[in-house]
């Protein structure tokens, strides 16, 4: 007789460790993914001066654009919050298609070799912004779900864990960079 609640309290005892465990799991996941995502992100904040420069040698009337390029892209670096970077990064996003838009104006430019690398070497790291943006996206969806179970949200809400944001960039802004960088 005995037994039987020793039995119950140690299988509550192992649920809730195991439920411990995978929350942890899952909030390591989305903060990796997040990293990569910061990662692909740095890579385009390092471009983005390069390509202002190549374009600068070209165009020395577009002054404005290139300023507010530099500026947006300032501003994307600084921001921490998610959902605050989404929006700076939708911004950028359409300063680069602003920028490419100067470049259409200018046929040496689209010629100039280290114009095209940098254009190529652009397109790469917005695929693979996009890649890591779904898998970001993708564990913070498993988080949020493990944590908004029941039983699950018992202890979730106990230990504080709270539902993380997704990293959101509207859709018709990245299909506009896609046909712009093509």
């Amino acid at each position: 007789m005995i037994l039987l609640p020793i039995g119950l309290v140690v299988l509550i005892f192992l649920s809730i460790v195991y439920l411990f465990n995978s929350f942890v799991n899952l909030s390591n996941k989305v903060k990796s993914a997040w990293s990569d995502i910061e990662v692909q992100l740095k890579k385009r904040y390092e471009l983005v001066p390069q390509l202002a420069k190549t374009v600068k040698a070209y165009a020395r009337y577009e002054k404005t654009t290139l300023e507010t390029v530099t500026t947006i892209r300032i501003q994307a670096m600084k921001t921490e919050n998610i959902m605050e970077k989404s929006a700076q990064e939708q911004l950028l996003s359409g300063a680069i298609k602003s920028l490419f838009a100067v470049v259409e104006k200018y046929p040496m430019l689209k010629s100039d070799t280290h114009f095209l690398s940098l254009q190529n070497e652009l397109i790469a790291i917005e695929e693979s912004i996009e890649m890591a943006r779904r898998y970001y996206n993708g564990s913070v969806r498993e988080f949020n779900s493990a944590i908004n179970r029941f039983p699950n949200l018992l202890l979730a809400r106990v230990l504080k864990y709270k539902n993380r944001s997704f990293f959101v960039i509207d859709k018709a802004c990245e299909r506009d960079n896609n046909k712009i960088l093509l």
